[in-house]
């Protein structure tokens, strides 16, 4: 299944990083904190959004980092996404 989000919207997914444990104490993922640095994987194709004409920024590919509470998680084909607003994204990550 292909995602195309709709005018402002971006489709993300975590970046996993491997953790270097201290102590040999290891945490579940359910009880880590979220990341807020994810992989563009969708963009939509901006417009006019609230009178104000938006033009997308980012781009499929993008490492961005992103408000903390920001947009909504889904399951699609076994793989977490969000979707959030390019008003939530903070930073493109170089």
């Amino acid at each position: 299944m292909k995602l195309k989000p709709l005018f402002d919207k971006v489709v993300v997914k975590e970046i996993e990083e491997k953790e270097n444990v201290r102590g040999g104490i290891i945490l579940p993922n359910s009880a880590q904190e979220k990341k807020e640095i994810a992989e563009v994987i969708a963009v939509g194709e901006g417009g006019v959004i609230d009178g104000k004409e938006v033009k997308m920024i980012v781009k499929v590919g993008d490492k961005v980092l992103y408000s903390k509470y920001a947009g909504s998680q889904f399951k699609v084909e076994d793989k977490e996404v969000t979707i959030i607003r390019q008003s939530d994204i903070l930073a493109i990550v170089e």
